[in-house]
């Protein structure tokens, strides 16, 4: 603070007025704006990124005292966040001093690793594959969340906040320790109550998601989904389906369909896919973990396209649900 009060005082002796002036002018901006310096940046680089964001006129200023007070590249990587008003001696500050701005990452409706690591690596400095790497090391050693078909177990979907320039590993470190905070003492014992483990639970919440929105009849397709499970039956789970043919925009599910050979074809496999096909929410993993008994192995979509199902404990009843819904879908035109 010492260096810029002096540097203050200098421009200012040097200038008169006009000095003050031009080191208390302020971003004229509508909104804010995001100042990214790269990694390996050069002093020509870094003024060419504050140009380019904050305006030649603007950001010529706060590269020239930047300049005077460090000028130093590799301590300016980084990314700043500049705020409408902000003096081009803040944002110098700033800059030189390496006060980031934190990044804000928001993880939901996500279904492949391939989604998640573009997401990440869209926000972030960290490449989409240095991700992956991380992933495939960090996660790879938990014993509840190792290997890669189960790695939407590993995470939650939230809002997270990092640094620009942070790497890989403190990514994936970060979104795992809030996993692991989730998933703690009380919910691995109902998980244990339940023969499950924290990966079947999140692979039965990610299929609850898919299979319906409504949150108050989760609790019940959950259920449902564990019944046919501990009786040894298939799923025969349309979105596990879907999510084999990575056709995302499927509508409906046919026959050919139904043929796909993948593990997470749950009308070919017997027991629960290898993993979630998607990052359950929190409030349905919680769904799961506190289903309450029913005695229902059979659910098919309401011929009134409400959102909800209509749910059977036996074969002829749910027949005749299935009958009314595909008529339903025939009437619109559904194929």
């Amino acid at each position: 603070m010492k260096r810029w009060i002096y540097i203050i005082a200098i421009t200012v002796a040097a200038l008169g007025l006009v000095g003050l002036t031009i080191i208390m002018r302020e971003f004229e901006s509508a909104m804010a704006v995001r100042v990214n310096i790269p990694k390996n940046a050069t002093q020509e680089s870094v003024r060419d990124s504050l140009a380019k964001s904050l305006g030649t006129d603007y950001g010529s200023v706060v590269y020239r005292l930047w300049q005077v007070a460090s000028g130093d590249p590799a301590k300016a990587h980084g990314s700043y966040v500049v705020e409408p008003g902000t003096t081009a001696v803040t944002a110098a500050h700033n800059i030189s001093e390496n006060r980031q701005t934190p990044v804000k990452v928001t993880i939901n409706n996500v279904r492949t690793l391939d989604d998640l690591t573009k997401r990440l690596g869209a926000k972030l400095e960290v490449t989409p594959s240095e991700i992956k790497e991380a992933m495939h090391n960090i996660i790879g050693g938990s014993p509840h969340f190792g290997g890669v078909e189960t790695y939407p177990a590993a995470f939650l979907p939230d809002t997270y906040e990092f640094y620009w320039t942070d790497t890989a590993e403190h990514v994936v470190q970060k979104l795992v320790a809030e996993r692991n905070k989730f998933w703690n003492r009380e919910r691995l014992d109902k998980a244990a109550k339940l023969g499950l483990t924290p990966v079947e639970v999140a692979t039965i919440a990610s299929i609850v998601e898919e299979e319906s929105n409504k949150k108050d009849e989760r609790p019940t397709i959950a259920r449902l989904y564990m019944n046919r499970v501990n009786q040894g039956m298939k799923l025969q789970a349309d979105p596990t389906v879907k999510f084999a043919t990575g056709n995302f925009a499927l509508r409906r599910i046919t026959g050919k369909h139904l043929k796909i050979d993948s593990p997470y074809n749950t009308y070919r496999n017997a027991g629960l896919p290898p993993g979630p096909i998607r990052i359950p929410q929190k409030e349905t993993i919680d769904a799961v973990l506190n289903a309450p008994p029913n005695s229902y192995i059979y659910m098919c979509a309401k011929e009134d396209f409400s959102g909800y199902h209509n749910f059977a404990s036996d074969y002829k009843t749910h027949a005749a649900n299935a009958k009314k819904y595909q008529a339903a879908l025939n009437r619109r035109g559904i194929r």
